[in-house]
């Protein structure tokens, strides 16, 4: 069962008036390994063919947006490579003496997603929510930002390292301000937080469990 809270639209026009809408109260992220678990139960697959077949789907699905294709999954979803600059790049002046961009300095960017109606349909036929028995609180009524870096600190003297969704726990903040604020930390000496992994596998841990 999924919980959820109504957070506060603010006020953009000032009519006074409180404007809320729901959202989930926190979402895990679940493993290829606990998804494999889930198909094997439904099916006579072992779980180490799920995974085999997972692992080389993502391989392939990889080579076809390679090739400039949009790759459409039925019952789930379109994905569709975007391409981007190489970071550091200057964009391409529109003249003919000004600089150019070759292949070297574009990369795919990002990876849209769309999802099919009947993905989103059939999610809605297994919803099952309830609504928080707490209120959503900013983390800035809960701790100061030393208060949150201490209770960082404390976690990493109980574990070997804190994800992104960890820290979000931990204090409170949304995905996207936990994530700048925990990069924040590990970019400042004094802070001993360190990181390790790139992309969505960085992980955060203390400065002196790494090789600096």
């Amino acid at each position: 069962m999924g919980m959820y809270l109504m957070k506060e639209m603010p006020d953009m026009q000032n009519r006074g008036k409180k404007v809320t809408y729901p959202i989930w109260a926190f979402i895990q992220q679940k493993s290829t390994q606990e998804l494999a678990q889930r198909v094997h139960q439904a099916s006579t697959f072992t779980v180490g063919d799920i995974e085999g077949v997972l692992k080389q789907v993502a391989v392939e699905l990889a080579n076809m947006l390679a090739d400039g294709n949009s790759v459409k999954i039925d019952g789930i979803g379109t994905f569709t490579p975007s391409l981007a600059l190489v970071k550091g790049k200057e964009r391409e002046e529109n003249d003919e003496e000004g600089r150019k961009r070759y292949a070297r300095s574009i990369v795919v960017g990002k990876v849209n997603f769309r999802a099919e109606k009947d993905l989103i349909w059939n999610i809605n036929g297994r919803l099952s929510l309830e609504r928080a028995s707490w209120k959503r609180k900013r983390s800035s009524e809960k701790y100061t930002k030393e208060q949150r870096l201490e209770l960082l600190k404390d976690a990493l003297d109980k574990t070997p390292f804190v994800t992104v969704l960890d820290y979000c726990k931990l204090t409170g903040l949304v995905r996207s301000t936990a994530t700048i604020e925990i990069r924040e930390w590990a970019q400042q000496p004094q802070s001993s937080i360190g990181t390790m992994g790139r992309g969505s596998h960085r992980v955060y841990i203390k400065k002196n469990e790494v090789e600096l």
